[in-house]
């Protein structure tokens, strides 16, 4: 397992469409050696949040994440282990949060905004995707997600945007995207993009 062991990162700005791209592709691999994780779910507490100077919980930080669990867990998968967490839900009180179990697999996908940001588990990753789109359109994203989803008022979507979300991008994110192997438009559609992804997967496993 540890010598098949394949990853691929999929990175990118708040609202570029990541999380969308992984489900879409979730629902293609419904091959059980490919096992998929999220960043979102390796948030700290938010009593461990840093707070900005208006008090406001800043979750749009390298240091909001629990990195060194992630890279502990994913040496457990690569050495056979399974591995079950609860999901995160960004204090939604009407979302209850489950159960999610990763599986040792032949291919991991691993998502988040800054996954390449974090050394060693930059080190691990052998494929790099960066999912990019327009500015306006991934604001638009933002508050739909956060108002739908989250839970959060219009108004203090728009203020993490403006004060946490362009300014964590634009020192701990897009800076990683001239070293990724493939980047991934999203102002319109990924379809194409998807297609080739999901073949290149399906060549791997059946390779392997």
């Amino acid at each position: 397992m540890n010598q098949e062991a394949y990853f691929i990162g999929v990175s990118g700005g708040s609202g570029s469409g990541k999380t969308c791209f992984i489900n879409d592709l979730k629902a293609k691999c419904t091959n059980q050696s490919v096992c998929f994780i999220s960043l979102d779910d390796y948030y700290h507490p938010r009593d461990k949040q840093e707070t900005d100077q208006n008090g406001i919980k800043n979750f749009d930080l390298p240091e909001s994440i629990d990195s060194e669990s992630l890279y502990q867990d994913i040496q457990k998968l690569k050495s056979g282990e399974h591995v079950t967490k609860e999901e995160y839900t960004f204090n939604n009180e009407q979302k209850e949060g489950k159960d999610i179990s990763y599986t040792p697999s032949k291919i991991y996908i691993i998502e988040g905004l800054f996954i390449y940001h974090y050394k060693k588990l930059n080190a691990l990753f052998d494929l790099k995707l960066f999912i990019d789109a327009r500015e306006v359109s991934k604001v638009i994203r933002r508050v739909r997600r956060d108002r739908l989803e989250r839970n959060y008022p219009l108004e203090d979507v728009l203020y993490r945007y403006e004060k946490h979300v362009m300014p964590s991008y634009d020192q701990f994110i897009s800076l990683y995207k001239k070293d990724v192997d493939i980047v991934i438009n999203n102002n319109r559609s990924y379809d194409t993009a998807l297609e080739v992804v999901y073949a290149y997967i399906e060549k791997r496993l059946h390779s392997a």
